[in-house]
């Protein structure tokens, strides 16, 4: 099975890590993974703060990048939300505004091959056991795009339930948003951050050592407010945690990357 990996913006300039724990799972799977370098944002941030038209080119470019490729998968719910409930709307307005039907074909050739990764591992893949090993206490806050826009349900939770050694704890409050909403704790920073500060408090109380999301850009606000709280509790991306074998855990035994 052939797939690429649409890597995101946040990935790629902060958490390169995730990319190569994607990679590294998928291909002890059996999954031969590209990396179209022609790939770039996806036009989320000049679509969510009102720059609808900037999108475009940006859509334009993913799909080309992605061309010819029988799946596409991102480790964000976030991004890949984009591209599916999206991308299609950009391509109706150019439409309805007589620019023609190249934007809207573009988009409806792209959207049914993308996927968010634990959809990918569990949907295409048919998998939930990963062979992965991490003797850790872990607990997982459901990131907005994932839980709401892409309807992932449990499958993050069953592919952590299968890690050899993990302890799964169950976060309260955990379909809460943390407050992050991209352009949203720029715009409402003050309550940007009390939302950070509810789910923190929520984490702590579990006592795990690590708090596992899917999305990068969520896992980055929470990191934050954990960095000044001087908390001991960790974050990392669901790909590291899903990469991680017994080999990798005699070398890295409680470290948690940031």
């Amino acid at each position: 099975m052939r797939a690429a990996l649409f890597v995101t913006c946040v990935n790629d300039a902060l958490y390169p890590r995730t990319g190569v724990a994607v990679v590294r799972l998928l291909e002890r799977l059996g999954v031969d993974v590209d990396f179209p370098a022609a790939q770039s944002c996806c036009g989320q941030p000049q679509y969510n703060t009102g720059y609808r038209y900037e999108s475009e080119p940006l859509l334009r470019r993913t799909a080309r990048a992605f061309a010819g490729y029988p799946y596409v998968v991102a480790p964000s719910g976030s991004c890949v939300a984009m591209i599916r409930e999206h991308y299609p709307r950009i391509g109706a307005r150019a439409a309805a505004e007589g620019r023609g039907n190249e934007l809207a074909d573009l988009a409806a050739g792209l959207v049914p091959r993308v996927y968010e990764l634990t959809e990918f591992l569990v949907d295409v893949l048919g998998v939930t056991d990963v062979g992965a090993y991490f003797p850790h206490t872990v607990t997982y806050h459901p990131s907005c795009h994932g839980l709401r826009a892409l309807g992932l349900g449990d499958r993050p939770r069953r592919l952590l339930a299968a890690v050899r050694g993990l302890d799964l704890i169950e976060l309260p409050g955990a379909e809460e948003c943390c407050g992050f909403g991209g352009t949203f704790a720029v715009k409402n920073p003050d309550v940007s951050a009390a939302m950070g500060a509810d789910k923190v408090r929520a984490a702590r109380a579990t006592g795990a050592e690590v708090l596992c999301g899917a999305d990068n850009s969520c896992l980055a606000h929470l990191d934050g407010t954990l960095r000044r709280a001087g908390a001991p509790l960790r974050t990392l991306h669901i790909a590291e945690i899903l990469a991680s074998t017994d080999e990798a855990a005699t070398t890295t035994e409680g470290k948690h990357p940031r």
